[in-house]
């Protein structure tokens, strides 16, 4: 396997909108939604959001249609599929939630392409009704990230950095990051000199990252469409793996065979012949 993790993000990554309000507009409670929305953290309100739907008599099964029908990235599809393919590590790191992107990852056959999945739990509880929690409980303490783009319940960064910790121990030795929102500038900053950072253009990621270049480490690589995003995705990966193989044939070719010199060593045992 290449030496290679790929980090997507997923709503406007790999979906071409917000998981959360597709679900929300699509079964009719955006009048509440946006009522509620000056009140409290996000997170919350779509936990307040799955209970008001289930109230109205909703189902996991009508979120799940819904979920089913959400626009995706045009060539991200095969995108993932080459990349994996190629054999790097594929990652998600998504304030959406479980219920919503393996619903849609499995719906597009891309489940088992990823290794990993960070992102908000959910889970139905007795009632039917689909909880969402945060993935750092800020109801009890703070993730402790100064940067004033990460929301209260997940900071980007900080699961960057576990996930740098980890990789380290297993020899990996590049990140490609893609995201959009304000939530990817911080685990941008986390990047090294050798990875590289896919922001969406036009979108506050890309904002955030060029007004403040000086602090990215990673090589910078905008992309406008799902085009874009496959062959610049594919293009990193593939001349990171020319470079790879490279590397290994110039230390492979220091291995060279030393011949014997006759004159200083004694000369093999001759077989000896065999007596019918």
């Amino acid at each position: 396997m290449a030496g290679i993790v790929v980090v997507f993000d997923f709503d406007k990554t790999i979906i071409d909108l917000d998981s959360d309000n597709w679900v929300v507009d699509e079964l009719g409670v955006t009048d509440s939604f946006k009522q509620l929305l000056p009140t409290m953290p996000w997170n919350s309100l779509m936990d307040r959001m799955m209970k008001e739907l289930h109230e109205q008599g909703k189902t996991v099964k009508d979120i799940e249609g819904v979920l089913k029908r959400v626009p995706v990235i045009h060539g991200v599809v095969s995108a993932v599929k080459a990349a994996h393919a190629l054999g790097c590590d594929l990652r998600i790191v998504s304030d959406a939630n479980v219920f919503f992107i393996d619903t849609i990852l499995n719906h597009l056959g891309i489940y088992d392409c990823f290794t990993e999945i960070n992102t908000n739990p959910s889970y139905v509880d007795e009632e039917g009704k689909l909880r969402i929690l945060p993935y750092h409980d800020f109801h009890t303490c703070s993730h402790g990230c100064n940067n004033h783009v990460c929301p209260p319940n997940m900071c980007k960064g900080l699961v960057i950095e576990i996930m740098q910790a980890s990789l380290a121990k297993e020899g990996k030795k590049r990140m490609i990051y893609l995201g959009d929102g304000p939530g990817d500038f911080c685990p941008s900053l986390k990047l090294k000199e050798h990875d590289y950072v896919m922001p969406r253009k036009d979108f506050p990621a890309w904002k955030l990252i060029n007004e403040n270049r000086h602090l990215i480490k990673a090589e910078i690589h905008g992309w406008a469409n799902g085009e874009e995003q496959q062959h610049i995705l594919l293009q990193i990966i593939k001349a990171i793996i020319i470079h790879e193989e490279r590397q290994f044939l110039s230390v492979d070719s220091k291995f060279q065979t030393i011949p014997i010199n006759a004159a200083h060593h004694e000369a093999l045992p001759k077989a000896l012949p065999v007596h019918y």
